[in-house]
């Protein structure tokens, strides 16, 4: 009983069930009627048939021919396309069987689908918006300077040996930035392009981690702060990964660590195989941290927790971008815990070693 209400209730109508539904409707009682003017169930049953048929084939050519004209017109739009020989079969064959509520659904979801395109593109557009003015800023601030320094040695400083000296090293010391910063846009740019490609090997991740300790000692030392594997993972792992480019992700790791790290505090890396196929790879400090509501954001181009503070620290801002592009690349992740006064920790994953 259940069942039988369920299937007569379903809203899920072909325009054939509908038209064959609706005629029924129409052809009973005009039977009915027919037979109750003049009681012959012969008369009655041929006007049932006539009428039914008659209904049914007035009732389907209107569906087909008015609403579900409309309705691929409807899908030709979804789909913004013009239709191939694939689609015409779809909508000559396929869509007249949907009921009225299939095709609802499928507008739906479209309309769905659509608002969550929307949706992606503003926020892509809020982020051009506020990556060109974060590009157009990090040029602007050393030209201006470069601008500053030669004004000001055209305009008689260039006469005085000790301004002059002094105001070339720090216009050199803007047109390195500037080259830094297009040389990091320019390997962000091939690495998401996919025209830089990896060179897989294997090698002892330790034995990186501690040429890098020992290529940034001048770094660390300047803040007297201690670089160290933690207990227990000294062990060597080997993984499988471009070398150079891991290299350089721990660097910018490390450098980060150094920038934000406290006056004698500690950087600590660990190391970890996890499911047999991965290593885990993290570098901690104990400096200023970064607050919850920066922690999504920081892999972005240019995005600067403490604006100042960053830039007076050097750095393009995109050394966290170029970190996190290297390790997709590898077809791997990179994560980042943290809080303020406590510290910092950021690490990624890699393929063990492979035979």
């Amino acid at each position: 009983m259940d069942y039988g209400q369920k299937m007569f209730t379903t809203k899920n109508l072909s325009p054939q069930q509908l038209s064959a539904f609706t005629a029924l409707i129409l052809s009973v009682p005009i039977a009915l009627g027919i037979w109750f003017i003049r009681p012959d169930w012969i008369i009655a049953l041929v006007s049932f048939v006539i009428t039914f048929i008659g209904s049914y084939l007035l009732i389907r050519f209107v569906l087909e021919s008015f609403i579900y004209r409309k309705i691929k017109l409807i899908y030709k739009f979804i789909y913004q396309t013009k239709a191939s020989k694939r689609e015409e079969t779809y909508y000559k064959y396929i869509l007249p069987q949907k009921g009225i509520d299939e095709v609802r659904e499928d507008v739906e979801q479209w309309a769905e689908q659509r608002s969550a395109e929307i949706e992606i593109l503003k926020k892509n557009e809020a982020y051009r918006k506020e990556f060109l003015q974060n590009l157009a800023h990090e040029f602007k601030t050393p030209i201006f300077a470069i601008q500053g320094y030669v004004d000001t040695l055209l305009n008689g400083a260039l006469d005085n040996p000790d301004v002059r000296i002094r105001f070339l090293e720090n216009a050199a010391k803007n047109v390195d930035r500037m080259v830094n910063l297009v040389e990091d846009l320019d390997e962000i740019s091939r690495l998401e392009s996919g025209q830089q490609p990896l060179y897989k090997e294997n090698f002892v991740i330790q034995d990186m981690i501690r040429e890098t300790f020992e290529s940034l000692s001048i770094k660390t030392g300047a803040k007297n702060i201690k670089c160290s594997i933690k207990k227990g993972c000294e062990s060597p792992i080997s993984v499988f990964a471009d070398k150079e480019k891991i290299r350089q992700v721990i660097i910018n790791l490390l450098s980060n660590a150094t920038k934000y790290g406290k006056q004698d505090g500690s950087i600590v890396a660990s190391i970890y195989k996890t499911d047999g196929r991965h290593v885990l790879i993290e570098l901690s400090d104990d400096g200023i941290g970064i607050s919850e509501e920066h922690l999504p954001r920081i892999f972005e181009r240019f995005y600067r927790t403490d604006r100042g503070r960053s830039r007076d620290v050097g750095g393009t801002g995109l050394g966290l971008a170029i970190c996190k592009h290297i390790i997709e690349a590898h077809g791997q992740t990179m994560h980042v815990r943290s809080k303020l006064d406590v510290g910092t920790t950021i690490g990624f994953t890699l393929e063990t070693r492979k035979e």
